[in-house]
């Protein structure tokens, strides 16, 4: 407490002139200004003689000139000595530097420096004098830039005589430096530099604004500076905030909270009479709201914004939470109830506390007065409807807690009157000091009481903590008295739940006006707008001073309010909170499955369809079980299981379709099926034929209608094979070291989601996910399981503006705009056979490396020898080498040789070549031979001689050759296989969006001492610089070595730097982590392929490398980290695929299902949802998320540029709950097509046409057109025509809607060869209904096997003969005797209509459209059939 009051008393401010109060509000901008030397003879010779000890410092303040006004805080330098220097100049060195920030960004803000001599009289007492005094410009006058174009030159201030006082003069205006008052001192100037600090803005919150202080002084919050200069701010750094948590607040007031309340109205109400010249009234005010303001200060002002919440009287509490309260309101003029406490009844968060001794929580009692305008002089006209409020300060108090305080209970007393405050306002006076007890004299303003803690789940019931003042011996009865003349007043309406305190206001004043209630009410009065108990912002928020929920800018406003009625003054628009409004698309919402079994008729079909039987590796039947029984996951019997090996077997068997579907879509011919399994590449089925079952002996209840059946290349098909199988064998050579528990608890936890296309259309049917936990055998030597899936299509709408969605029973948001359809149901079974994999374990010394999390270079500090020109480097064992030729070696010196290129040597490049360059030399010996024993003439042998010869000198040359390639590559090869003595290697397997952790044990191998600079030269490795980091991946890694804070020097962009004492061994922490995808082959392998790759690598994954150089004083390496990356492929949880238009942005929400419930998810604190961030592998994504309260559904948004079309874009969005970014919760597979858009404005039930260009590729194709709503849009040609190469052919469209509304319609055109994708569009259909002329009502009914004949008529209007074509939206319940009809002009038509029978009950509207021959709507009659 003394330690901030100590600062709060130095460090006074005079605030800005009220004028520049009202200006808009401008970003604060950080300077720093070093103030060299003075030079010239300042001081005047007769001052140096008549006082001794003379010394001279500079003074600094702010000055407004535009309106005369000093502000800030006066600064001074330390004092320096000066010298009687006669007849020459003198120079007094001061090299200070002064720091501050200002949003007052005009030309007219300057600041001036003073130069003030000192030193002592005769008498000893101290006298000061002015010298002279500089205008330093800080802003130009043509911007708000600082004043000069190149800020960091020195610079120097002309000095003028005089004091700086005179500028306070009228006379004196702007252009100051040019008044014909101010006299400047020749020869004398002040050497100065100024330049923007942007350094300064991340402890602004730590600075008030305009504040002058030096890099020398404290500042509470702020960790002492480096080295020896002790400048703390010219890099600041922030301690660690403590969050700390207040509960049970009250305040109690003397001598009781009713008696207060009515003297304090009693004396404003005589205040208000005296200046309103007027008699006081007692109904001329009330108490509306009482405030409680909290904030934390450190000394120099608040590090947030002040919390503001309302107070409630204790009475309100006990009858609000009384369920059978209730008494009528009673009117009265009192000003409040009865009870003696002020109660806060949720909990206060302080996430900025510091643990410093100047560090304080303040508190300030606030009361909010209404008064209806008309009961005083000022607003006699006023109507009486209306009223003003206002407010005023009546206590505030302070608590600096101790540095080892944890939590316990305070009892402080309350401040008024008008000693300084921190909100610099006047208070409500106290009472008169005339008790004589000490302790009574403590409380006698009022105490307030709370409880504090560090804990978020809330306080302990310890011992009293010690305040920073002492308590009053008895706590005041809470109990509230009895008063005959008023009774209790009513619970605030309006509450949602009567726990929670009210934050206010909403505002609760209606922008300082409210309706007069019955004066009971109007002290009661909450704000309309409840915050929820426990919601409070985040730490993000709170730094950026966050609106929401709070009232701090209630005051703001009344500051900048105009006195004068009529005037306007202008304010800067705030920023509302803002969610943006995409429809969030439920995260499995698309992919959900039926978990159904299946009948016992739909197993009888299957078995008696010959789809093969899955066996076990012993040839039995598999164990099949039920779906829908629970699953019991033990990991230890997982591991336990002595088959190591698992065959995981999906077996696809029918796809039926739905049959309710009532729109009568043609069904697909052939289907194919995509999906991707653990860690496998992306799976893509072959073509599959759809065999519909024979309808004999086939129950109507049964799903099963189309078996499948595999195509083969010329396009036929076995029916008497039906199914489809595919095998993943997962076993310890797949697996990385440790990676068993991973796929087990995959299969446990996960699901696989399936998408299912029209192998002719290419068109998307629709998605089925399938839980797999039943694939845990458990022990058993096989497991099946059969499923039938829904298939299920997601439509979106076009985005239009909503803002809120209906809630489901399970308390979720139902997407606006997205629509779910059931299209089929998969029949799909899952089998896990297990096989003993010892004939698969390869050697031990093949499989990779464990997941080591220490390296050491322990293993590299001593030199294995080799030669210069090896490559490969020492010898792990043996230093044994097989002679090898030196060609064979070097490329490059192979390169250079005659006879190793005439020869074509073996060499890296030409490796292949040995055995014919043996061949050929052992042919020419045997020819050299023949030709010697059979006597060959004089020519041959001396053409041999001279072979000899002249293979002899190019020997020689190559000789040469080799020699001088030694002696140049010499120092460079030397120096390459000495540096392997310091080299240590270190692989690692990484994933998508998993950050790998491993240290690395530096030492210092020299007895002298080191600064060691770690340079790392790949992006994707990087040291961990935070120790908090570091602890979390330590304690994910169970790794228990030592940990240091601050262990590296940072320098800005440059490498960061650690210290090693001789001999001394330090972790160095490291995390490697890639968001770049490479999704590719992970070693797929089939029971019987076989695999001779290395195990854990892909061959399609590039390897990867990065090295880490730490290199001591004279850029000498020290040690050398060489990492290897081998990437593996990352699991996929969810796949989204959306169609977009070309060349546009897609925005998208995708909601997360609770926290709680996604896989992997860590276990929180109860009630406490974490946090959640995302990352996205293409970094022209934007892709957030944003932290919302307790209980709120979290969205990720996506924003996506789309390509052209038919490009199809494809990112990774990764999710994670932990602030580190460590390890993945959900990772998401994004596909974006981006298609051709065609708007199309329509009629519902009237034939739209318009024509599309078909542009032909560089082939002749033999192409169709598919849309995705057959019913609705038609093309010509209709089937198959031919297109030709780089021609250009019309597609026709006509496009009839069934029902109004904005869609999608996709619209394909395939090679039906190929089944390749020519061209594909986006049709936006926007439908507006008919006017309908006609409507009827049909009572039928239901249950009936038959349908009912109805007959209607039309008459044409025309006097012409016309031909009609009759259509329906309900083609499935309304047929046409005659579809088309003719009628004379002026007659009358009868149609008859058949409407087919209903099983079930209930009302439908049947709209009939009668079109003309241009199929354009005439008239539209609507049907309403109820079947009853």
């Amino acid at each position: 407490m003394h330690d901030w009051q100590r600062v709060f008393d130095e460090n006074v401010l005079v605030p800005p002139h009220p004028q520049r109060a009202r200006q808009p509000l401008k970003e604060s901008t950080a300077f720093q200004c070093v103030l060299q030397r003075l030079d010239g003879p300042l001081i005047k010779q007769g001052v140096l003689e008549v006082l001794s000890e003379v010394g001279c410092h500079l003074r600094m303040s702010l000055f407004d000139v535009t309106y005369r006004h000093f502000f800030g805080r006066t600064w001074k330098t330390t004092v320096r000595p000066v010298e009687p220097l006669p007849r020459q100049s003198s120079t007094i060195i001061f090299n200070e530097t002064v720091y501050f920030h200002t949003s007052l960004t005009h030309p007219t803000i300057v600041a001036v420096v003073e130069v003030v001599a000192e030193g002592r009289r005769r008498d000893g007492t101290l006298q000061t004098l002015s010298c002279g005094f500089g205008i330093l410009r800080i802003f130009s006058n043509t911007s708000d830039s600082p004043s000069s174009a190149s800020a960091s030159e020195d610079k120097r201030l002309r000095l003028y005589h005089g004091t700086p006082r005179a500028l306070l003069h009228p006379l004196l205006q702007d252009p100051i430096e040019q008044n014909k008052h101010m006299s400047l001192i020749e020869s004398c100037s002040l050497q100065f530099t100024l330049r923007p600090h942007p350094l300064l803005e991340p402890v602004f919150h730590l600075l008030p604004e305009n504040l002058l202080v030096s890099g020398l002084q404290h500042i509470p919050g702020l960790l002492p500076a480096h080295g020896e200069t002790g400048d703390a701010l010219r890099k600041p750094r922030l301690q660690k905030p403590v969050t700390w948590y207040l509960d049970d607040v009250f305040f109690t007031l003397y001598p009781s909270l009713e008696k207060f309340e009515e003297e304090l109205l009693e004396l404003l109400i005589s205040d208000r009479s005296r200046e309103g010249d007027s008699p006081p009234d007692a109904s001329a005010l009330e108490v509306l709201e009482r405030r409680l303001h909290v904030g934390v200060h450190n000394g120099l002002g608040f590090v947030q914004r002040p919390q503001v919440v309302v107070l409630v009287p204790e009475m309100e509490v006990a009858l609000a939470r009384s369920a059978s309260f209730s008494r009528k309101v009673v009117s009265s003029s009192k000003a409040s109830s009865g009870s003696q406490a002020l109660v806060l009844r949720s909990r206060l968060r302080l996430p900025e506390m510091v643990r410093h001794p100047a560090f304080a929580i303040v508190f300030q009692l606030e009361y909010v007065f209404n008064s209806p305008s008309g009961v005083d002089g000022n607003a006699a006209g006023a109507p009486s409807s209306s009223s003003l409020a206002w407010m005023h300060v009546v206590r505030w108090a302070v608590w600096s807690p101790s540095l080892e305080a944890s939590s316990g209970k305070v009892t402080l007393p309350l401040q008024g009157g008008i000693q300084p405050n921190p909100w610099h306002c006047l208070v409500y006076k106290v009472p008169p000091a005339s008790m004589s007890s000490e302790e009574v004299k403590q409380v006698e303003s009022g105490t307030v009481q709370f409880q504090y803690s560090l804990r978020p789940e809330g306080h302990l019931d310890t011992p009293t903590g010690h305040g920073s003042s002492p308590r009053p011996e008895r706590r005041p009865s809470r109990k509230p008295p009895t008063s005959p003349s008023r009774p209790p007043v009513p619970p605030p309406q309006g509450l949602v739940a009567p726990q929670d305190s009210p934050v206010g206001p909403g505002l609760s004043l209606s922008q300082l006006a409210a309706s007069p209630r019955s004066p009971a009410r109007r002290r009661s009065a909450k704000p309309a707008s409840q915050q929820p108990d426990g919601s409070e912002p985040s730490g993000a928020q709170a730094q950026e001073f966050p609106l929401e929920g709070r009232i701090s800018h209630l005051e703001a406003d009344l500051s900048r309010t105009s006195s004068v009625p009529g005037i306007s003054v202008a304010e800067q628009l705030q920023e509302l909170p803002f969610t943006p409004v995409h429809a969030p698309i439920i995260v499995g919402a698309q992919t959900r499955s039926s978990g159904s079994q299946l009948s016992r008729a739909s197993m009888v079909r299957l078995q008696s369809s010959g789809f093969p039987e899955i066996l076990d590796a012993n040839k039995r039947p598999v164990e099949a079980v039920n779906p829908t029984d629970p699953v019991k996951f033990n990991p230890q019997k997982e591991e336990s299981d002595c088959l190591q090996s698992n065959e995981i077997v999906l077996q696809f068997l029918a796809f039926s379709r739905v049959l309710q579907d009532r729109q009568g879509t043609p069904w697909p011919q052939t289907v194919y099926f995509t999906f991707q399994f653990y860690r496998f590449p992306p799976t893509t089925t072959p073509r599959l034929q759809l065999v519909k079952l024979d309808e004999a002996g086939r129950a109507s209840s049964s799903l099963m209608s189309h078996v499948l059946a595999l195509i083969d290349k010329d396009g036929s098909f076995d029916a008497g094979s039906p199914g489809f199988q595919l095998r993943f064998l997962v076993d310890p050579g797949f697996l990385k070291p440790g990676e068993r528990r991973w796929f087990s608890r995959y299969l446990a936890v996960h699901s696989l989601q399936v998408d299912v296309w029209d192998g002719d259309s290419l068109l998307l049917i629709g998605s089925a996910a399938v839980q797999m936990k039943h694939l845990l055998r458990q022990g058993r030597p096989a497991v099946q399981v059969s499923h039938e899936l829904e298939v299920v299509a997601t439509e979106y709408e076009q985005d239009v503006m909503v803002v809120s969605g209906d809630v489901t029973g399970f308390g979720s948001v139902k997407p606006i705009g997205v629509h779910t359809l059931v299209k089929g149901w998969l029949h799909l079974t899952l089998a896990n056979i297990g096989h003993s994999c010892e004939q698969r374990v390869r050697d031990a010394r093949s499989l990779p490396p464990s997941r080591s999390r220490v390296i050491s270079n322990d293993g590299a500090s001593r030199f294995e020898g080799g030669g210069l020109l090896t490559r490969e480097g020492p010898r792990p064992v043996k230093n044994v080498v097989q002679a090898q030729r030196l060609a064979d070696v070097d490329s490059e010196l192979a390169a250079m040789l005659f006879t190793h290129s005439r020869l074509g040597g073996k060499g890296p490049q030409g490796a292949g070549q040995e055995a014919d360059a043996v061949c050929r030399r052992k042919l020419e010996r045997m020819r050299a031979v023949r030709l010697q024993e059979a006597g060959g003439g004089l020519g041959c042998h001396r053409t041999g001689v001279l072979a000899q010869q002249g293979v002899r000198a190019q020997h020689a040359r190559d000789l040469q050759v080799i020699a001088a390639y030694r002696e140049r590559t010499k120092a460079q090869s030397i120096a390459s296989a000495l540096s392997l003595a310091i080299t240590a290697e270190h692989t690692v397997y990484a994933t998508l969006g998993a950050a790998e952790f491993f240290e690395f044990m530096l030492r210092n191998p020299h007895n002298t001492q080191h600064t060691v600079t770690v340079e790392v030269d790949n992006p994707e490795l990087s040291l961990i610089l935070d120790s908090r980091e570091w602890r979390h991946f330590k304690d994910a890694a169970n790794l228990h070595t030592p940990l240091e804070e601050d262990m590296f020097h940072l320098r800005g962009g440059l490498a960061p730097q650690l210290f090693l004492r001789p001999r001394e061994t330090a972790h160095i922490p490291f995390k490697y982590q890639t968001f770049s995808a490479v999704q590719a082959s992970a070693g797929l392998r089939l029971e019987d392929g076989t695999d001779t790759r290395s195990p854990g690598k892909s061959s399609t994954m590039p390897t990867r490398h990065a090295k880490v150089t730490f290199r001591a004083g004279g850029g000498k390496p020290l040690a050398v980290l060489r990492l290897t990356v081998e990437p593996q492929p990352h699991v996929v949880d969810q796949v989204f695929r959306f169609y977009h238009p070309e060349l546009t942005f897609l925005k998208k929400g995708i909601r997360l299902p609770p926290w709680h419930t996604l896989p992997d998810a860590p276990v929180g604190i109860p009630g406490e949802a974490p946090q959640v961030h995302v990352r996205c592998s293409d970094p022209n994504v934007i892709c957030e998320t944003q932290n919302v309260g307790p209980g709120e559904p979290r969205d990720v948004f996506l924003k996506v540029a789309s390509g052209r079309s038919p490009e199809i874009k494809d990112f990774f969005v990764i999710i994670y709950m932990d602030c580190w970014l460590a390890t993945p919760i959900q990772i998401w597979q994004v596909h974006l097509h981006s298609l051709q858009r065609v708007d199309i404005s329509c009629v519902t039930g009237q034939r739209t046409h318009l024509s599309l260009v078909l542009r032909g590729t560089q082939t002749l194709r033999k192409v169709r057109a598919f849309a995705s709503h057959p019913q609705e849009l038609t093309t010509d040609p209709k089937g198959v025509f031919v297109l030709p190469p780089h021609g250009v052919q019309d597609l026709h469209v006509g496009v009839r809607p069934l029902r109004a509304g904005s869609r999608f319609v996709h619209l394909n055109v395939v090679d039906v060869d190929c089944h390749q994708l020519v061209a594909s569009w986006l049709v936006c259909l926007s439908c507006r209904p008919p006017l309908i002329s006609k409507a009827f009502e049909i009572t039928l009914a239901a249950g009936e096997g038959k349908g009912t004949n109805k007959r209607i008529t039309y008459t044409n209007p025309y006097p012409s003969r016309r031909t009609y074509h009759l259509h329906s939206d309900h083609p499935d319940l309304l047929q046409f005797q005659e579809d088309t009809f003719q009628v004379r002009g002026g007659e009358t038509y009868t149609i008859g209509l058949r409407f087919a029978p209903s099983q079930v009950a209930g009302e439908e509207e049947v709209l009939i459209y009668i079109n003309d021959h241009e199929d354009k709507n005439e008239e539209t009659f609507c049907v309403k059939v109820i079947y009853r």
